[in-house]
This record gives C-alpha cells, sequence and structure tokens, in this order.
C-alpha cells in the first residue's frame, strides 16, 4: 500500500490533501519536528537520504519532492481525474504550475521566512525580498483573475501545488493585495478533502 510519510507543519500536508481528494487507500506515518529546531527527526533518514518530507513510499518505489509525488500520485491512482489529457495545451500549463511552485514562487517566501529570523541583522534584506514576494504574488493573483481554479474547469494537481504558496503568503500577512489568490485559498479550504487531511495531518503552522 502507498504510503505517506508525514512530517507536522511542512509541504506534506499537501500530498495528504491529494489522497484525500482521490480517495487513494494509504497510509500515512507521523514524524514530529524537534520542537526547538525545527528539524525533521532522524528517523526520516531512514526513509530517503535528504531526510526530509513530503516523501511517499509505493512498493519498492520510493518518491520525495512535491511535484515528483503529485504528478506519480495522480498518474498512478487518478484514473484520469485531477491532471488535463497530455499534450493539451491545458497540460503544459499545469506542467507548468506544478513546477513553479517550488521552482520559483518558494524562493522569495523561503527567503522571507529565513531572514525574518535575523531580526534587525536582516532588515537591509527585506526591500529585495519584498519587491520579488510582490512579482511572484502579483503574477499568481493575475493568473486566477476570473478562474476557480489555476487550470481548466475544475480541481487539478496545480491547485494542490500551488496550495503551499498560498498558505505560506497567508502566513507572513502578504495575501491582502491579492484578492484572486485570497479567494482561491478560500475555496480551498472549504473542500471537504482539504479538512479532511487537516483532520487526519493536525493543525499545521509554517513560521
Amino acid at each position: 500500500m502507498l504510503a505517506l510519510h508525514h512530517l507536522n507543519d511542512s509541504r506534506s500536508q499537501r500530498i495528504l490533501w491529494l489522497l484525500e481528494e482521490l480517495g487513494t487507500p494509504y497510509e500515512m506515518k507521523r514524524y514530529q519536528r524537534n520542537a526547538e529546531t525545527r528539524l525533521a527527526p532522524p528517523e526520516l533518514k531512514e526513509i530517503h537520504p535528504l531526510g526530509k518530507s513530503p516523501v511517499i513510499t509505493d512498493g519498492d518505489t520510493t518518491i520525495a519532492e512535491s511535484a515528483a509525488i503529485v504528478d506519480y500520485i495522480i498518474r498512478r491512482y487518478g484514473k484520469g481525474a485531477m491532471m488535463p489529457a497530455t499534450g493539451s495545451a491545458d497540460y503544459e500549463a499545469y506542467n507548468e504550475w506544478l513546477h513553479y511552485s517550488e521552482g520559483s514562487a518558494m524562493l522569495p517566501l523561503m527567503l522571507n521566512l529565513y531572514v525574518s529570523r535575523l531580526k534587525e541583522a536582516g532588515a537591509p534584506l527585506h526591500p529585495r525580498i519584498d519587491s520579488e514576494l510582490a512579482n511572484h504574488l502579483g503574477y499568481v493573483d493575475a493568473a486566477l483573475k476570473g478562474r476557480e481554479f489555476f487550470v481548466g474547469p475544475s480541481l487539478t494537481g496545480a491547485d494542490i501545488q500551488m496550495s503551499f504558496v498560498g498558505e505560506m503568503a497567508k502566513v507572513f500577512g502578504k495575501l491582502e493585495p491579492y484578492p484572486n489568490l485570497t479567494a482561491w485559498l478560500g475555496r480551498m479550504h472549504a473542500r471537504p478533502a482539504f479538512q479532511h487531511s487537516i483532520a487526519k495531518g493536525g493543525p499545521y503552522r509554517f513560521a
């Protein structure tokens, strides 16, 4: 059976949401961050050398990296749901959002997280970080104008992947200037499968 190695307060929450959306049978193995360092426990390195989450195991297959996991689960268990047809124009947009989430959008958000921990020492870096945040969040907001989902007429893996971007922006108090992104995140939170994933994975925080 497919197993999700779930770390609290991490990107594995969106994989749990995906599994709930698909109704795929799975086992969840829990791992807890160190309360002081916020680092993942060493036990995760027994599953994958990086010791990070999310990571899934499915028989002899072990996969890390959110986009790769989302892609694998949807292709393997989605029965044609939650992704556009391969080769279609929507598929190319879908694939771009899958990779944009971690490839570009998360960089300024993570920089904001780490530089904020430097307090006054990090102050000189914030104008540049804020500029990049505005650039990317503005881009995402514009892409969602007049749309319920990122690609096509229904939920896809692109929405699953991009959810962490919205969550982090919300944590940092950066959502207010972006009404389309704010409304989209609210719609995702209202989905029964999302709520089930929170009930199973536990409340989470990212700061």
